[in-house]
């Protein structure tokens, strides 16, 4: 499952899971990663090559959190969009 967050800027916050891995990657900005820290057991962020934090991975995401719903608090969203994955054929 994916989902897009866009909060009225160029940028678009996208909150991407992979159930293989059950990891939970949230996007915050577009940018390569130059840099990755574990800031506790099974939570990493990535940094870009100006250390603005670009993304954060949640390891075993679902015993972190309840991925069967997103809640919304006072974001000023524009657009939300949610999506499945699309298939991989090999």
């Amino acid at each position: 499952m994916i989902a897009a967050l866009s909060l009225d800027r160029e940028q678009t916050m996208v909150f991407e899971y992979y159930p293989e891995t059950d990891t939970l990657y949230i996007k915050l900005i577009d940018g390569v990663s130059a840099e990755s820290e574990e800031i506790a057991p099974g939570v990493v962020l990535d940094f870009d090559e100006h250390n603005r934090v670009i993304g954060i991975e949640i390891e075993d995401a679902s015993k972190f959190v309840d991925l069967s719903k997103v809640e919304l608090r006072a974001l000023p969203v524009v657009n939300l969009v949610l999506s499945e994955r699309a298939a991989i054929n090999h």
